[in-house]
C-alpha cells in the first residue's frame, strides 16, 4: 500500500469517527484540601467539542487521498 492511501483510509476512519460521536469527554482531578493527612478532591467532567465540519473535512480529504493514491 502507498502511504497516500494509507492515511487516507486513516482520515475516513477518523472523519466516520469523528461525526458518529461529535466530541470526546475526559475527567478532571482538581485537589480542594490538603491539611496534613486530610486531602480532599474534586472530580469535573470536561467535554471537547468537535464541530461535524471538522468530520467531514477528514472524511472527504481520505476520499481525495485514497482516489490520487489508487490512481498512482
Amino acid at each position: 500500500m502507498k502511504s497516500a492511501t494509507l492515511i487516507g483510509i486513516v482520515l475516513v476512519i477518523l472523519g466516520i469517527v469523528a461525526l458518529a460521536y461529535q466530541g470526546f469527554t475526559y475527567t478532571k482531578r482538581e485537589k480542594v484540601v490538603d491539611i496534613g493527612p486530610i486531602h480532599a478532591t474534586k472530580d469535573t467532567r470536561e467535554t471537547v467539542p468537535l464541530p461535524p465540519i471538522v468530520g467531514g473535512l477528514a472524511l472527504v480529504g481520505g476520499i481525495v487521498l485514497i482516489a490520487v493514491g489508487s490512481r498512482n
